[in-house]
């Protein structure tokens, strides 16, 4: 599997400062395609930005919620594949969601290599 991240700015709607675009897409083999299909990995979320502590209730809890996912950003595998475009509020946020797709990315690299493993026996020598 290879990671393909490509950055971006564009000019913001609202003020005066630059919108961060990263986008990021694994190619992945036909090998590892299958595994992914034969495990169904394509909804595994690999990478979430935040979670919510208190949802609340009601109305109050509805509007809290629909705002807290419009400002989550989520990657799952089926993300990873087929390309994903996460925008940013400034270079250090973009580094940092960056940084931690990569994290995931090997961490689902291992997934894909231990899928590849089953079946068969591995020797580690100590």
């Amino acid at each position: 599997m290879k990671l393909l991240l490509r950055r971006e700015q564009r000019a913001a709607i609202i003020g005066s400062k630059p919108v961060f675009v990263l986008n990021v897409r694994a190619d992945i083999s036909a090998d590892e395609k299958a595994a992914i299909d034969r495990y169904k990995l394509a909804d595994t979320e690999l990478y979430a930005s935040h979670t919510l502590v208190d949802r609340g209730s009601g109305l109050l809890g509805m509007a809290t919620r629909l705002a807290h996912k419009a400002m989550t950003i989520s990657v799952t595998v089926r993300d990873l594949t087929a390309g994903k475009k996460i925008e940013c509020k400034d270079i250090v946020e973009m580094l940092a969601v960056e940084e931690q797709i990569k994290e995931a990315a090997r961490t689902f690299a291992q997934v894909l290599a231990a899928a590849a493993q089953f079946g068969g026996e591995e020797v580690v020598e100590l």
